[in-house]
């Protein structure tokens, strides 16, 4: 419920902000004396409505949608020895972190690969791939369990839906007000919005959702380094440092783009900047620090 309530409010704080900060720019003034009928107040409303809007609702729909997009196979009744195994290694480690018992799933992938998802830490799911529990130990696999339970336990999934939130509100307001000046003042258009708008618009919004997405980056790669501890200290350093060696042996298996920053590992992007997990190497690094008492 905290979390739905800064949800709101930096909804709120957010529309603020931005109508004062173009008021103070004089933005408003510059397109009123073109001709421009832009409401700033309602542009920033509706990019508000729009760019938490959207990240709610997948948000609400993340389970589902996990499902059918990885073909996950939620267990209902185990039916052989390493599924009991499983639900009683996340049964046992939901009681430690505090949360309710999630659904639990295994997806028919031959790579290494594990998510959690879900619309708040006491309704989540976490899966895991056929092919993760058919080539490493429990110990392994029981990290690995740790980390996405870690994910969510510390609510990872809103906190990533509300920063995705916030740049999607930026994105959605600053191409529009892009497209406005161009329109109205480069163009000289006042008859309504022309062609000129729309392609700015279109264009700006390519251009800042593939700016806003290093941001949403940066958060994801933070929260991993934080997981990665929640998994050693569920399951023990060697044993969470010995499953992201396994992974790194082999080439990651990407989860469908929507889902890959709640994964145990990814492919990324070209840059670092746009990989929603850091290097299998810095992690092991920074487990191995903490592991002697380096900070």
């Amino acid at each position: 419920m905290k979390r739905i309530m800064l949800f709101i409010m930096t909804n709120i704080a957010i529309m603020v902000v931005l109508s004062i900060t173009l008021r103070l720019l004089g933005v408003d003034s510059i397109l009123a004396e073109n001709g421009s009928d832009l409401n700033i107040q309602a542009l920033v409303i509706l990019s508000g409505v729009i760019g938490f809007g959207g990240s709610f609702i997948s948000l609400l729909i993340s389970k589902w949608m996990a499902k059918r997009m990885t073909g996950a196979v939620v267990i209902t009744t185990p039916t052989s020895n390493i599924e009991k195994w499983l639900i009683s290694t996340v049964e046992k480690q939901a009681k430690i972190v505090g949360i309710k018992m999630p659904e639990v799933a295994i997806f028919p992938a031959p790579e290494m690969n594990a998510f959690a998802t879900g619309a708040s830490k006491n309704n989540a799911l976490m899966a895991v791939s056929q092919g993760l529990l058919d080539n490493m130990s429990q110990g392994e696999i029981e990290a690995v369990v740790g980390h996405e339970m870690s994910h969510i336990a510390n609510g990872d999934m809103v906190t990533l839906a509300l920063i995705q939130g916030v740049v999607n509100t930026f994105v959605v307001f600053l191409s529009r007000v892009v497209g406005h000046i161009v329109d109205r003042v480069i163009l000289k258009n006042n008859q309504g919005h022309g062609i000129g708008y729309f392609i700015t618009v279109m264009v700006s919004q390519v251009v800042l959702s593939i700016l806003a997405s290093t941001i949403v980056m940066y958060f994801s790669r933070k929260r991993e380094f934080i997981a990665d501890t929640g998994g050693a200290d569920l399951a023990g350093h060697q044993n969470m440092i010995n499953a992201l060696k396994r992974l790194g042996q082999v080439e990651p298996s990407a989860l469908p783009e929507q889902m890959a920053a709640f994964g145990i590992n990814d492919k990324g992007g070209i840059m670092a900047l746009f990989s929603s997990h850091p290097p299998i190497e810095a992690r092991i690094e920074a487990l191995e620090k903490r592991a002697m008492g380096i900070s």
